[in-house]
């Protein structure tokens, strides 16, 4: 289950929700709105980074939101994958290369005594 939360928008401060679009339970696709939120100039929507299911929605109607707040916990769809799990896979992949590098090593210059 991952935190869905608001993006950097920018210097908007206090932006607030205007619109609910899921709810408890909903299945949800990748890029699906699951607010609006409304600045000065704009309103936008946040939408979900992966496809799953909205596990619980952490914010109400006017609700003032800055970037990073979360928004909702969303449960990844079966096989799918949330941006941690990708960050976790891609930081595996760099530790088991630089293992690997290691284990190989370059060999050493000889020491003059």
């Amino acid at each position: 289950m991952s935190e869905v939360g608001i993006p950097d928008i920018g210097d908007a401060k206090d932006v607030e929700v205007i619109e609910i679009c899921v709810s408890s339970g909903d299945e949800v696709a990748e890029n699906d709105a699951l607010i609006v939120i409304e600045s000065e100039k704009a309103s936008m929507e946040v939408p979900a980074p992966f496809a799953g299911a909205v596990a619980e929605v952490l914010v109400a109607l006017g609700d003032k939101l800055n970037t990073g707040d979360p928004v909702a916990r969303v449960i990844a769809a079966e096989g799918g994958a949330t941006p941690d799990a990708d960050r976790e896979t891609a930081a595996n992949r760099e530790t088991a290369a630089d293992n690997e590098a290691a284990a190989v090593g370059d060999p050493e210059p000889p020491q003059d005594a």
